[in-house]
């Protein structure tokens, strides 16, 4: 019986570490043949201003996160991950389904192609601080799907894809595993178990995270101590305190900013008020606000607990992309990808969208920085006769990895329970 609908699938990974690792000496990696090995992609004019973009990507941000949240267990996503890997599938989408997907990401294709671009070209990077992404295509060698090259032509250009032509077997579901074990250090050994029948396209993102914070931990800063579950069970934990300089506030929420190496990258956290429910406080919570608080962050001295944690989430997103506006990109009878590719006899839609994170968050880096220190002790010291603030992580809060220059979370997760 002749197949009529045939599915791509996107795979986001996110990799985020707090000690920096090492990404070069890896192994060879595939035995696909990387069709961009000796073709450089276009060159494109990035901007250098992309203030007025920063809103839709925190409301694109926020919105993924109320939809991914489970209510009572630890939730971890990456919007950057996820809006890198739609992006590339929105440049073959056309008519009501690109409509639907740009309703959704919150800004056009072209838009948010030239946004991304400059944004990760923009990125800082240094020896103690890295956000690095990565990308690739790898599509069917069947006959009877034929590939839009304009469609590889523009996602080489704007998001540096790798491009894979490969049959689908046991060897290209290794490959896939091993390219995604590469880009995060062996820390993600496989995400794919199979490879569908029915499948002929996989876009991949890869995200990885790396720093050290700007003061770390000493052994004196970590204590024990108990973690209240929304349930009322006390959980023994590690916290590990210290003390701020930025504050956050908002009507149902106060929180904290804690600075990686060099301020150009945080780990932010959300306590919602007494009373108030991890589920309740996102569900009300909008990226105008989350945008405000980050821009109107106040200078004042913070004591402050964070629990030591590791997690690890694994989630598929069809359902919640669904339930965002974007249904006719799944539908395998209506779905319009003419600009990625065509097949015989066939209509591509999307069939699934996997998402796989990590972090862990701990007392130590590998350095800590002297004259961060003291530029933090500095900034502190003008508001010495202030009455201090005090957060401290010891029930469910929300938490954020953010970009400073542009206040957006390139990362987002609940901890609602010690692992």
């Amino acid at each position: 019986m002749k197949k009529t609908r045939f599915g791509f699938i996107i795979i986001s990974i996110i990799l985020i570490c707090s000690t920096a690792v090492n990404l070069t000496g890896c192994e060879a990696v595939t035995k696909a043949e990387n069709l961009m090995k000796g073709i450089k992609p276009n060159e494109i004019n990035r901007t250098e201003e992309i203030t007025d973009k920063n809103a839709a990507v925190t409301d694109f941000a926020v919105r993924l996160f109320q939809k991914s949240e489970v209510s009572g267990e630890n939730t971890l996503i990456s919007p950057l991950s996820v809006l890198c890997a739609l992006a590339m599938t929105a440049n073959g989408a056309e008519n009501r389904t690109l409509q639907q997907m740009e309703n959704v990401l919150g800004m056009k294709t072209e838009d948010l192609n030239l946004y991304l671009l400059s944004f990760i070209k923009n990125l800082p990077q240094d020896e103690k601080n890295k956000l690095s992404l990565a990308n690739s295509i790898w599509f069917t060698d069947n006959e009877s799907f034929t590939v839009n090259k304009d469609f590889l032509q523009t996602n080489a250009d704007y998001f540096g894809a790798d491009i894979y032509k490969a049959p689908f077997n046991r060897q290209t579901c290794k490959d896939i595993n091993n390219w995604v074990k590469q880009k995060t250090d062996k820390m993600i050994p496989e995400i794919l178990d199979e490879i569908p029948e029915d499948a002929v396209m996989y876009l991949v993102n890869a995200l990885a995270f790396e720093a050290e914070w700007s003061k770390i931990y000493e052994k004196h800063n970590v204590r024990d101590g108990e973690f209240t579950k929304e349930d009322g069970e006390k959980q023994k934990t590690d916290f590990m305190y210290g003390t701020e300089t930025t504050y956050l506030e908002s009507e149902n929420t106060v929180g904290f900013i804690k600075y990686y190496n060099g301020r150009k990258y945080a780990f932010a956290a959300l306590l919602p008020h007494e009373g108030i429910s991890i589920s309740d406080y996102i569900a009300s919570l909008s990226g105008e606000e989350l945008n405000n608080m980050l821009k109107n962050a106040q200078n004042t001295t913070v004591y402050t607990s964070i629990p030591k944690f590791e997690t690890e989430y694994n989630i598929e997103m069809s359902e919640i992309l669904k339930g965002m506006g974007m249904p006719l990109a799944f539908d395998g009878k209506n779905a319009e990808f003419q600009g990625l590719g065509t097949y015989a006899d066939g209509r591509i839609y999307i069939g699934r969208v996997l998402h796989k994170t990590f972090i862990s968050v701990g007392e130590k880096g590998t350095k800590a920085g002297a004259a961060t220190v003291v530029e933090m002790l500095n900034e502190s010291a003008a508001y010495e006769a202030e009455e201090p603030k005090r957060v401290y992580l010891d029930r469910p809060f929300v938490y954020m990895l953010i970009d400073c220059e542009n206040n957006i979370p390139f990362f987002m997760g609940t901890m609602m329970k010690n692992p």
